[in-house]
């Protein structure tokens, strides 16, 4: 047994004195004594919590850099594609329609247009993004022809297309 001169040691074997005066404005009666760190041990661990949340926002700052120009870009795409600047017809000779591209492959043609008999045609380059007017168009080629299209503009790569004119409908205009 300990005399009452020797100071007692506390549940983790430092001497009373040796230990920091608690302060008491700071506790309250909910809190047990043996959740006061000392100051040595709150020091490391407000370094470790910095540390973690400049972690932590530096992945929030990559993943908005990289996330928020992603969305832009997909919602420019979206809104080219879907709204059309305008809609017309043109009438002509398909002479060319070709499947382009390295990596998007696109359908690609033009469509001569003449005027008057005689006089330097006037060509229409087009794209198509339907397979299935692709093969009409095919099947086409060298004949007279009208082609429905739509223009739009704006569209921020040629994955796309490589015009602005996409084909929508084809009727044959020879007799």
């Amino acid at each position: 047994m300990p005399d009452d001169d020797t100071p007692s040691a506390n549940d983790d074997g430092i001497p009373a004195d040796d230990m920091p005066p608690a302060d008491e404005s700071s506790s309250t009666d909910d809190e047990p004594a043996d959740q006061h760190e000392t100051a040595a041990n709150s020091k490391s661990a407000k370094t470790v919590v910095r540390t973690h949340k400049a972690r932590r926002w530096g992945l929030i700052a990559l993943v908005l850099v990289l996330l928020v120009p992603a969305l832009i870009f997909g919602a420019w795409a979206w809104v080219t594609l879907n709204y059309s600047y305008s809609k017309g017809l043109r009438a002509g000779y398909v002479q060319k329609l070709s499947r382009k591209g390295w990596l998007c492959k696109t359908w690609e043609g033009e469509l001569a247009m003449v005027n008057l008999p005689g006089a330097m045609p006037e060509v229409f380059h087009f794209s198509v993004r339907n397979d299935s007017i692709a093969r009409v168009l095919e099947k086409n080629v060298g004949k007279r022809v009208s082609l429905f299209y739509e223009e739009h503009r704006g569209v921020p790569t040629s994955c796309f297309a490589e015009t602005r004119y996409y084909i929508t409908n084809v009727r044959s205009a020879e007799q």
